[in-house]
């Protein structure tokens, strides 16, 4: 019989993870269930959020959490990825789990594996559940990490799930269309319970996948509406009937009351079980922190930095509206990082006409993209880009020639925001 798989500290852990798989992403739930099973998990008690979608859906996890810790609950979360440490990754009353909770949950895992293997995120996943199972949280809020039918974290059935926007993304996993993206963002719904999508016309294949599934479906603008106010406020109305006046949620960005409206659609879906008093939906609403989204840090030059991990066609769009909303007096000057794997054109596209100068950074990891290669792309689509070397290298280049008045955007992956972070 082999020697139990043991390492003293998360580091070696996280190391031999990354290689125990031979893909480093292989959808599927099998192996994720069979391990899952033989480890002596048991689904939870408490309600179950599960939070998928292209963009948006980091935003509306982050209002979940501050929502109901606002409440006093006690919230378990998962997310991914991570910026700059993995133990922002399963959270615990808004604080990292320990180390010990989480060298636990990997022995536990490894003890459990039998004759399959886990990729790095379906290890990552099971050990979020195990941890939040023993921990009993009131709530637990679960991030898709990708697509959603086969992702690991839909091993567990959730009490509401939420698909907050569809959008082109992991097409060579999800497909080469919406309506296939669509399906797959769908199969995190359940028969007969609250599916809550966070689109006014969302694709055609997705209210039919709910349907299929005899979920519950939950619509923006037909089932529960989200209205801007001049006051900077905001009203929201579902079946329950009107929030009026609702603060304005303290992440920045055009997007962000609609994601709000999204969280507060999937709360009230599971009263009576769980309920909130309007104090704790503004007091979440105001307090609510999400690094990297339209992220606004001045700089001591009297310049401002803008972080945003917009790395999709649809979040570029939302951050080139931010920037618009924001003007600047000054120049606009991006430095841009991007995986290998993503459209470089469709990102910088929307961007084009609001930066001034461009630097291109490289990103790190197996799918990271050197800046020589991203400025050959941009190049392509007329976009000149100076390579700028590594993030923090490329900022500094960036900030060197920057004014009071001007700012810089730091954008195209977490991989970029993440190492940006600790510069700023």
């Amino acid at each position: 019989m082999p020697a139990p798989i043991r390492f003293p500290r998360v580091e070696d852990w996280l190391d031999w993870q990354q290689t125990a798989h031979p893909q480093a992403i292989e959808l599927g739930l099998g192996r994720v269930a069979r391990v899952l099973g033989r480890t002596g998990w048991r689904r939870p008690g408490q309600p179950v959020i599960t939070v998928g979608g292209t963009n948006g859906k980091g935003s509306c996890v982050a209002m979940l959490e501050a929502m109901l810790r606002a409440g006093g609950r006690r919230v378990g979360v998962f997310t991914s990825p991570h910026l700059l440490d993995y133990r922002e990754r399963i959270r615990l009353d808004g604080q990292w789990v320990s180390d010990a909770s989480l060298i636990a949950a990997f022995e536990r895992i490894a003890d459990a594996l039998g004759g399959d293997s886990l990729t790095f995120f379906e290890h990552n996943a099971l050990a979020a559940l195990l941890v939040l199972e023993s921990a009993a949280p009131d709530a637990i809020i679960l991030e898709v990490g990708m697509g959603g039918r086969l992702d690991a974290v839909n091993v567990v059935d959730a009490d509401v799930a939420v698909v907050v926007s569809v959008g082109f993304d992991h097409m060579e996993w999800l497909g080469p269309d919406l309506a296939s993206i669509a399906r797959e963002k769908a199969g995190i719904f359940r028969h007969a319970r609250p599916a809550v999508c966070g689109m006014a016309d969302p694709p055609a294949a997705l209210i039919e996948a709910a349907a299929s599934l005899g979920a519950d479906l939950r619509l923006r603008g037909r089932d529960f509406l989200a209205r801007e106010r001049e006051d900077g406020r905001w009203d929201f109305a579902d079946a329950d009937g009107p929030l009026t006046g609702l603060p304005a949620p303290a992440l920045a960005g055009v997007v962000q009351v609609g994601n709000a409206a999204t969280a507060l659609a999937a709360l009230r879906a599971l009263a009576p079980r769980l309920t909130l008093e309007r104090g704790a939906i503004e007091r979440g609403l105001q307090s609510v922190q999400l690094p990297g989204r339209f992220q606004r840090v001045r700089a001591a030059g009297g310049f401002e930095w803008v972080l945003d991990v917009a790395h999709n066609p649809e979040a570029a769009a939302a951050l080139a509206a931010n920037l618009a909303r924001w003007p600047v007096r000054g120049r606009t000057t991006a430095v841009c990082g991007m995986l290998a794997d993503k459209d470089v054109a469709g990102v910088l596209g929307p961007l084009r006409g609001l930066v001034d100068r461009w630097f291109a950074a490289t990103t790190d990891g197996a799918r990271g993209l050197a800046d020589v290669v991203l400025a050959e792309r941009a190049a392509s689509v007329g976009i000149g880009m100076t390579p700028g070397g590594a993030v923090a290298e490329a900022m500094r280049m960036a900030a060197s020639g920057a004014r009071e008045g001007d700012r810089i955007v730091v954008f195209g992956s977490f991989h970029t925001v993440g190492p940006a972070l600790a510069c700023v």
